[in-house]
């Protein structure tokens, strides 16, 4: 059976193969490759299907999500507004879910479209009821069960926490039993990213009543908030009572032991539960590491402290031993100030000034001998994803997620003029060799090209079926590579924006690419964990360089060519460009790494951060 995804389609039901629907001819196949087979779900903002993944032989089963806004009125509403909000919230879900990547015990997201102007997730389906589901038919749960349940998910929140997301409706209809018994936490699209003064602002109440703490329902959400919905999720399965009725309002005071006459638990349980759901939050446990040392200690250290090798070992074989590193870095400085998480660090053209963008939607610029900072730039609307040097240096250009790419006069720090075009987050920008245009790259999956002297689009390049994270001009300025989530890169001629060539290859997003600085090599960097060389002469790979066990988020050339820094996770490797061997690897920072660059002459490496910090680096070769 095939289903029509026409919400207004009055017969959806279609034959196994058809590709258009014989009742309203509107396409069935999601991306020419996923099928809907049946409705499974609606709300107020969306429906739920079941779907086949019919581009993979064994055609497994996924999940179709489908954000559907009522019809927007002429005049400005309350509904109107929530409608937005609930558009944004559809889009953030598939930013939360592949920021927090392939987790075993969450869902992983397959794609992101917009098809007949709806917004579409494909994510990855969970066979298995969920708690809600589970405590209906085989009654409450048992102090064991709550153990294994804490056991199963704090690690969970631990990962999504130090990822900056909270999940903020966490309950037992948010948790699946698989088969398996694993459980999975599913349904982000509540989930916000928190960093910094995020985390002070008051917003709209989002999550389910019952379950939501105190002042996420004033509209604060804090990582302990995700805590106390857990703790009350556990007191609905210890009870099957409702969370409202567990609580004396009068008294101001949880009452759930009186309903665990025949189900009662230990006093050091009752106590971490209580410690979970106290109204004050800094009465709460702060962090899931935080409560499971109570439960399980063991499991606490194991998150607590990193394992320093990380990658398996088959059986019978030994480890190799690590290489030792020909090249030295020690950090020189470290950089404070940005409020968020750091998107993007460069160097200026002369080596003295190093510009970082954050979420916290400033660029600050900072003197590369001292460390200290210079200017605090201020005007974006939201995170600044990308910050860029113009090659005389009189110029930086940001992108950010408020649709913008801004220019700002280096002499005095003044914003000279703001690119408008883009219609949602421009994600990448760079400068052309001459400094006569820019590239920019959005999750509208264009990329524009801008004339900088009095900011007028060239032309938009489209192509890409997905978001586009990144964009790089060769050395020549004669053609331009862009790299998006649609796990291809794209070879365009600036001079007319034709498409030159796609390079596939990576199996997963590909998130940052780099040109060598003689033109000869393209160097990209997945969310496959590896890094590929392409060789430009005919744009075949040549190599492919594994040894990062997550994400490679940022690449760049040393100026000479002959090194290669990439940042994974919390670690910086360098790699040698001729043969892909490890040459080094840098640790210091205590989060995410989300972007690394050299220093003109390569004696500096910059890194920028979740950890909120920028380092600075010098190589004692």
């Amino acid at each position: 059976m095939s289903y029509c995804l026409n919400p207004n389609c009055s017969k959806p039901q279609n034959p196994p193969a058809a590709k258009i629907c014989r009742n309203c001819r509107s396409k069935l196949l999601l991306r020419d490759r996923y099928r809907a087979i049946k409705a499974i779900g609606q709300g107020g903002f969306g429906r739920t299907f079941l779907a086949v993944d019919e581009d993979k032989p064994s055609k497994p089963r996924c999940v179709i999500k489908q954000f559907l806004p009522p019809e927007t009125p002429l005049i400005p509403s309350a509904s109107n507004r929530n409608s937005k909000k609930a558009a944004e919230l559809f889009e953030q879900e598939a930013m939360r879910l592949d920021e927090l990547g392939k987790h075993p015990q969450i869902p992983e997201l397959l794609a992101y479209c917009i098809q007949d102007s709806r917004q579409y997730v494909v994510q990855e389906f969970i066979d298995g009821q969920n708690l809600a589901q589970i405590v209906e038919t085989e009654g409450t749960f048992t102090e064991n069960q709550i153990h294994d349940l804490l056991n199963s998910l704090l690690p969970v929140l631990h990962f999504i926490h130090s990822h900056n997301v909270i999940h903020r409706d966490i309950k037992p209809g948010n948790i699946i039993c698989r088969a398996d018994k694993q459980l999975v936490l599913v349904d982000f699209g509540a989930a916000k990213i928190a960093t910094g003064t995020a985390l002070l602002k008051t917003g709209t109440s989002i999550g389910s009543p019952e379950y939501i703490a105190p002042e996420q329902a004033r509209g604060k959400a804090f990582f302990t908030s995700d805590l106390y919905s857990l703790g009350v999720t556990c007191l609905y399965l210890l009870s099957q009572v409702s969370p409202f009725d567990l609580f004396d309002p009068g008294e101001d005071a949880w009452i759930w032991r009186q309903y665990l006459a025949n189900n009662p638990v230990s006093e050091q349980l009752g106590k971490i539960l209580d410690k979970m759901i106290a109204n004050a939050t800094n009465r709460r446990y702060q962090t899931a590491v935080e409560v499971l040392k109570e439960i399980n200690p063991q499991s606490a250290i194991d998150l607590a402290i990193p394992q320093k090798n990380s990658k398996l070992v088959k059986a019978g074989k030994t480890p190799a031993q690590p290489q030792q590193p020909t090249y030295n870095w020690q950090c020189l400085h470290t950089l404070t100030g940005h409020k968020n998480l750091i998107y993007s660090v460069a160097f200026s053209p002369n080596g003295e000034v190093v510009a970082s963008g954050s979420d916290d939607k400033t660029i600050k610029l900072w003197g590369v001998e001292d460390g200290q900072e210079i200017v605090t730039l201020t005007g974006h609307a939201n995170s600044v994803y990308t910050v860029a040097f113009s090659p005389d240096g009189q110029m930086l250009a940001s992108s950010s997620h408020d649709k913008t790419v801004k220019l700002w006069r280096m002499k005095d720090g003044q914003e000279i003029r703001s690119l408008l075009g883009h219609i949602n987050s421009v994600y990448g920008a760079a400068f052309s060799p001459d400094g006569e245009i820019i590239a920019s790259c959005s999750w509208d999956k264009t990329i524009k090209i801008w004339r900088v002297k009095d900011a007028q689009e060239i032309r938009t390049l489209a192509g890409h079926t997905n978001l586009v994270y990144f964009v790089a001009f060769s050395p020549d300025g004669e053609t331009l590579a862009s790299c998006s989530w649609d796990r291809t890169i794209k070879i365009w001629r600036v001079k007319d924006g034709k498409l030159i060539r796609t390079l596939t290859g990576h199996t997963d997003s590909v998130r940052c690419i780099a040109f060598s600085p003689n033109g000869e090599f393209l160097a990209s960097g997945s969310h496959d964990n590896t890094i590929k060389i392409w060789w430009i002469k005919d744009w075949q790979e040549v190599l492919t360089i594994t040894g990062h066990s997550w994400y490679v988020d940022s690449i760049a050339f040393s100026p000479h060519g002959q090194i290669l820094a990439s940042s994974s996770n919390q670690t910086i490797k360098i790699w040698r460009v001729k043969d892909g061997q490890e040459i080094c690897n840098i640790g210091g920072h205590t989060n995410s790494v989300y972007s690394v660059n050299f220093s003109p002459e390569g004696e500096f490496l910059a890194s920028g951060s979740s950890d909120k910090t920028i380092k600075i680096w010098g190589c004692e070769g």
